[in-house]
């Protein structure tokens, strides 16, 4: 059972719901430590007082905010704990939107928030049906770790989860990596749209959705483990250096889906190139002209 993070209630208008709120997701990522390659000695960090030059123990640091190049004011995390917000002990729900309206930049890690004990239960499931049944999601505010976060609330397998949201001030303008300008044709839409229609599938389940690089690394540790020859790495596609043709890239890409879903990898209904299809317009233009009249 994963530890609890925060404790406190979820405010309803006048609905008080009392959960706990633990990580809804797990890191299995490999991790490393840092060691002196001469006798392979665990490297360390020690924190050092800049005025006393001494390692300092944990129990003698503490946050502090620097106010000008002199002065400090230090915080301690009894004072961080009993702000002077609604929030402190709350989420405090502040609207219901719907889902599509968000834009999902602004949404970060989930927590499942969990009912603590028999009180909460009915609220609990009222806000949570609620919730299922309006097919929308709340937007609330609460603060953890010293400072006030937005968050969205929605539901998942009966479960409530909290999502941590970015405030809109913490999402950078991306205008200046637009690309400069350029045309596209109908056809190169058309075909872009036809290699996404060989490429959707109803879920996310699948061989080619697993974490392949630490697969990797656990190949590489237990080869060594065993003074194994280390896996060889695949050899990478040497470019061409040749401007590619976005039309023969889409069709071939189109094909290439196709035959690795074990479907027709004919291409012949996707759309034609310009070329081609200015061709077709020229012959039915020269066809159909009727002879000039004699004056």
């Amino acid at each position: 059972m994963p530890r609890t993070i925060w404790s406190g209630a979820i405010s309803f208008g006048l609905v008080t719901v009392p959960v706990n709120v633990v990580s809804a997701t797990e890191d299995h990522s490999i991790r490393f430590h840092q060691y002196h390659l001469q006798d392979m000695g665990r490297v360390r960090v020690r924190k050092f007082c800049e005025t006393e030059d001494r390692e300092v123990p944990g129990d003698e640091i503490g946050k502090g905010y620097q106010l000008t190049k002199e002065q400090v004011i230090p915080i301690s995390d009894d004072e961080l704990g009993s702000l002077p917000l609604p929030t402190a002990k709350a989420i405090e729900i502040e609207a219901f939107v719907p889902l599509q309206s968000v834009d999902p930049i602004r949404i970060g890690e989930g927590y499942y928030l969990q009912p603590t004990g028999q009180v909460a239960a009915k609220p609990y499931k009222l806000l949570r049906q609620a919730l299922s049944r309006s097919a929308k999601v709340a937007v609330a505010k609460y603060a953890w770790s010293g400072r006030e976060r937005l968050g969205l609330l929605r539901v998942r397998d009966d479960v409530i989860v909290l999502h941590a949201m970015r405030w809109p001030d913490e999402i950078r303008d991306p205008t200046e990596l637009l690309p400069p300008p350029v045309e596209l044709s109908d056809d190169e839409i058309d075909s872009a749209l036809a290699l996404m229609d060989t490429m959707t599938r109803e879920d996310l389940k699948g061989e080619e959705f697993r974490d392949t690089y630490t697969e990797a690394l656990q190949q590489i540790i237990e080869a060594k483990r065993e003074n194994r020859e280390l896996p060889a790495a695949p050899e990478p596609a040497e470019p061409s250096g040749q401007v590619v043709d976005l039309m023969a890239a889409l069709q071939e890409s189109v094909q290439k889906a196709k035959t690795a879903r074990g479907e027709d990898a004919d291409i012949h209904d996707l759309p034609k190139t310009k070329k081609t299809t200015a061709k077709k317009k020229t012959a039915a233009k020269t066809t159909g002209r009727k002879p000039r009249r004699s004056a």
